[in-house]
């Protein structure tokens, strides 16, 4: 079984929904994935079932429509556009946070669970990290969660522990 066939079955159809948002995201360009899926594209992947995507502002009311017309329900944040198909497990984010907004400048072709997609530099997704993790609004276990990655990474690449706070760096 390939690792999309793999992640296909465990999120009940989410390979399909992942290759078509990123193909509606190719079609207005202007974007990069962030968040879990990233990581994975830099260091040894973990198994997630969210894909959060920055996308240009100008792009989001056209990506809205494009995913209603794809048979997504879409649930809107304050700060993200949720999607998601009935009866897949994938959550599909589109962050609003505008502090995500340059990321799309540096933003590099890699591979996604198999599929071409943009993703977000190192510096840039470590940055991305650093924001989620220092977030006190967030779950604890969602802060534990980027804490992790963000130590996986800097354990893969010494390059970003200059990026960490002292409170991440003692840990390595």
């Amino acid at each position: 079984m390939t690792a999309q066939e793999a992640f296909d079955a465990a999120s009940k159809g989410g390979f399909n929904d992942l290759e078509t948002v990123l193909a509606l995201c190719r079609k207005h360009g202007g974007y990069c994935v962030i968040g879990g899926l990233a990581v994975n594209t830099y260091v040894r992947p973990v198994f997630t079932m969210d894909a959060d995507i920055v996308i240009a502002t100008d792009k989001l009311p056209l990506m809205r429509a494009d995913l209603l017309a794809a048979g997504f329900a879409l649930h809107e944040e304050e700060w993200s556009l949720n999607a998601q198909r009935q009866d897949s497990e994938l959550r599909i984010q589109f962050t609003k946070d505008p502090r995500y907004q340059p990321f799309l400048a540096a933003a590099i072709p890699a591979k996604v669970l198999g599929c071409e997609a943009l993703v977000a530099s190192l510096r840039d997704l470590v940055t991305g990290k650093l924001l989620a993790w220092s977030d006190p609004k967030r779950r604890l276990s969602k802060r534990k969660k980027d804490e992790a990655d963000l130590i996986r990474l800097a354990e893969d690449h010494p390059e970003v522990r200059a990026l960490l706070p002292d409170e991440l760096r003692r840990q390595l």
